[in-house]
């Protein structure tokens, strides 16, 4: 055993170094769900920088120095509150926010955001059934950013939530996907320690609800 780690201790100290720079530098994250449709789509694999907020002692949530304060508009990855599982959302709230939502319109410290139609598609749930879909252009203040929604979802009972008060070190995520997405809505506010990273642009793609086909287009686009 000895001979082997001494004849490998290059490969071992790339592995160590690699291993480093995905749980505490860099990473990467493939999309398996189209919550945050059509902003990043399934199959999408986006770029995450870890540093973006906080220092963590690799493969934890213990926090060695703050970065950075995530922003409003931010695409950020995390781990979900309840379960654990990794996810990726927009942050809507930040500490200090009041947030509310009547009838899918985000309401920010009283300040209800703008939305401007861009059209309307033929998109898939979760359970493959096609539904049209309205996209819009949101605003809140200087943030601006697509999001979707299902007309004749109207009425649901996410479509109304708050007004709550975001406390200290807490976020409010929320999918662009505005009804075919399991976010703040249901798992709560995401204290800071579970933040991974915020979500730079997307790598790679391909279409895997169809034949799998590269989208070259997708390749190396700016998430905002």
């Amino acid at each position: 055993m000895k001979k082997w780690i001494s004849d490998n201790r290059g490969l071992l100290m790339f592995l160590l170094l690699f291993g480093f720079f995905r749980t505490a530098v860099a990473d990467w994250n493939p999309i398996p769900s189209g919550s945050m449709r059509p902003t990043i789509q399934e199959g999408d694999v986006v770029f995450v920088n870890r540093l973006a907020y906080n220092l963590k002692v690799p493969l934890t949530n213990i926090i060695v120095a703050r970065t950075g304060e995530p922003r409003r508009g931010d695409i950020v990855t995390f781990y979900s509150p309840k379960g654990g599982t990794r996810l990726i959302k927009r942050v809507i709230g930040l500490p200090g926010d009041t947030v509310e939502m009547r009838d899918k319109v985000v309401i920010v410290n009283g300040q209800p955001a703008s939305y401007a139609t861009i059209g309307a598609v033929l998109e898939q749930t979760g359970n493959g059934l096609p539904v049209d879909a309205l996209r819009l252009d949101e605003r809140s203040g200087p943030v601006e950013h697509v999001v979707q929604w299902f007309p004749t979802r109207s009425g649901s009972a996410n479509d109304n939530f708050g007004p709550l008060l975001i406390p200290a070190d807490h976020f409010l995520m929320l999918g662009d996907n505005r009804d075919d997405s399991a976010d703040s809505r249901y798992f709560g506010l995401v204290p800071r320690e579970l933040l991974i990273g915020r979500a730079v642009n997307i790598l790679v793609s391909a279409d895997i609800k169809g034949n799998w086909a590269p989208r070259f287009e997708r390749f190396g686009e700016k998430l905002d």
